[in-house]
């Protein structure tokens, strides 16, 4: 293992970096139907927006994978200041929905740089507790959810508009930009360990990995699609909605931070099954409940996607070492491109319920209020099937794993 005397300030400068990323999503998610009646979006082009930065993700953490090896993590933290800085401002200073569209790419693609730098960088200098200090990397999402959802509401009731909202993300971002440049960084954990580019690719086929691939279509959608749509889906239906998200990932911020003892009690993969049952049973209640019942919803739902996507990665990375950043960054690029094509297909199907639901001819503001408030909760039960779909996936995983780990010991023996 190699050592890295200056690990534990690399770790703080990448979770500053992370909670840009993250400020990104809950300022978006506060403010994204007031972008909507600013500049006469409609859903289907407020889903566009939104999924925009899923697309740049993807984007920069496959790509950023591939370099990072080869050009070192540092020059692709420069690159994700840059992206963060400029989108950023462009959206700050955004007229209408192109300028929305391209300041949100920005933004997409400086958050996929961000993971495609910090996951190998944290499992590198954390080789011997990888799942465990990954879910504390990434409690910093759900952290800075928390934090851009209240701003946004407390910010709101102070009558604060959305630039100045925005513009509070520079402040990490000129930090995390500074610390970076002054640090050291070490080289991968593959290029230290001296696995081959040829092994690599080797292992990105096997079929385990393409297995994960697949999974983290679904856990992703899962976490990321309800968590950005919530305030939207169930505005009508209550009056705290973007609450329901900051309760959610309060709970995956508490959930993260005690991720040692609870991976060390359930493995990985145990930890996962539980995930997508909770995940789904949290979900059910936050599509058919309404009142005080819907928090209920979203403190299960919190409990069930909290540990997903860094569960996911540190699987990856420890039953699929020689996989290495691109396996990882694969990980993560497949989870977000999932997510970006779901939530462009979820908005036109949102904008549809809705038609549907209007009375004949009547299109005023009650009305419309009144569909709104059908079709929200009709959305997140189409998306239930897939924590549904995941909790029998993960149930057969921890049996071919649990039979793996046996057969290694009876060959060892």
């Amino acid at each position: 293992m190699q050592t890295t005397p200056q690990r534990s300030q690399l770790f703080v400068a990448s979770c500053l970096a992370l909670l840009v990323t993250s400020l990104s999503f809950g300022i978006r998610a506060g403010i994204l139907g007031r972008l909507g009646v600013q500049f006469e979006l409609n859903a289907g082009q407020l889903g566009t927006i939104a999924a925009t930065a899923f697309w740049g993700f993807p984007l920069a953490v496959i790509i950023g994978g591939f370099v990072v090896d080869v050009i070192g993590m540092k020059r692709l933290l420069i690159v994700a200041f840059v992206f963060h800085l400029a989108g950023i401002l462009l959206t700050i200073f955004a007229g209408g929905y192109w300028s929305l569209f391209i300041s949100t790419l920005c933004i997409g693609i400086a958050n996929g740089t961000v993971e495609a730098a910090c996951n190998p960088l944290v499992a590198t200098i954390y080789a011997d507790n990888k799942t465990t200090k990954l879910n504390h990397f990434h409690l910093w999402f759900p952290g800075g959810i928390v934090i851009g959802t209240l701003l946004v509401y407390f910010l709101d009731k102070a009558g604060i508009g959305w630039q100045v909202q925005v513009g509070l993300m520079a402040i990490p971002t000129l930090i995390y930009g500074f610390l970076f440049s002054k640090l050291e960084f070490p080289v991968t954990e593959r290029v230290a360990s001296g696995v081959s580019a040829g092994e690599m690719y080797k292992a990105l086929l096997s079929p385990l990995f393409i297995v994960m691939i697949i999974l983290m279509f679904g856990t992703a959608i899962t976490e990321l699609f309800t968590g950005q749509w919530i305030d939207v889906l169930l505005k009508n239906v209550s009056d705290n909605a973007i609450l329901l998200l900051t309760i959610e990932t309060g709970i995956m911020v508490i959930g993260r931070g005690f991720a040692g003892p609870v991976v060390h009690r359930f493995s990985p993969t145990g930890v996962l099954l539980i995930s997508a049952i909770l995940s789904a049973a949290g979900l059910y209640l936050l599509g058919h409940s309404s009142g005080n019942m819907l928090f209920v919803g979203a403190i299960i739902f919190g409990m069930g996607v909290c540990y997903f996507w860094p569960t996911m990665l540190g699987f990856v990375s420890e039953n699929l070492p020689k996989t290495g950043a691109v396996g990882m960054n694969l990980m993560g690029g497949a989870g977000m491109f999932a997510v970006s094509v779901y939530t462009v297909f979820m908005g036109e199907y949102y904008d549809e319920l809705v038609n549907a639901k209007l009375p004949a001819g009547d299109t005023s503001e009650a009305a419309m209020n009144e569909a709104k408030k059908l079709a929200g909760p009709e959305v997140l039960n189409a998306t239930l099937i897939i924590p549904v779909v995941l909790s029998v996936a993960f149930a057969i995983l921890l049996l071919y794993m649990r039979g793996r780990k046996q057969a290694s010991k009876l060959a060892a023996a």
